[in-house]
């Protein structure tokens, strides 16, 4: 682990917010990296893999119409934040995050790969698009996905002033 990551997410777990991740498609990555730095105990309620579309189902309530869009991450942020709220034995601030992502894959898929992430505090949800480059690979977009994930909590909880990802010319991040 990079030095200047696992600072980053020591920085993080000494912020008061208590975190619930829910993440489909990629970010995996990124709940290591929470774990792997000592005072995850501090930050981490639980986190959710919905991988499978029933998994994700079960999230939302009902099946999305598309499942890696700005509205999923938005609606899996905000079902984040009612269980953080439900999980938290303190006052304090709380946040839902919500990541789903296209990413490579062995198989034809229309579309871009792509990631979009919302994180919801108290009233607010602050949201990220990702478009990934297809030349990336899937681990290289995994890793990029996770950034945004540490990057944008670490923006949230105040220890950032905003997300710095290194783009190829054919990628784009944009906040929403």
């Amino acid at each position: 682990m990079a030095e200047d990551l696992r600072s980053l997410v020591e920085r993080i777990h000494a912020m008061p917010p208590q975190v619930v991740y829910a993440f489909a498609g990629a970010g995996s990555q990124a709940l290591w990296w929470l774990h792997r730095v000592e005072g995850s105990s501090r930050t981490l309620l639980e986190a959710v893999d919905c991988y499978a579309p029933r998994s994700l189902e079960a999230l939302l309530g009902a099946p999305p119409t598309q499942s890696v869009s700005a509205e999923v991450a938005r609606a899996m942020a905000v079902r984040a934040y009612t269980r953080a709220s439900l999980l938290s034995d303190r006052r304090g601030p709380l946040l839902g995050v919500g990541c789903t992502a296209a990413l490579a894959t062995d198989r034809e898929r229309r579309g871009a790969d792509r990631c979009f992430l919302a994180i919801r505090e108290a009233n607010i949800v602050q949201g990220y698009a990702l478009t990934m480059s297809k030349e990336r690979g899937r681990e290289s977009q995994e890793d990029l996905v996770s950034q945004l994930v540490i990057g944008a909590i670490a923006v949230t909880c105040g220890v950032r002033d905003e997300v710095w990802l290194t783009l190829k010319p054919d990628e784009d991040l944009f906040c929403w």
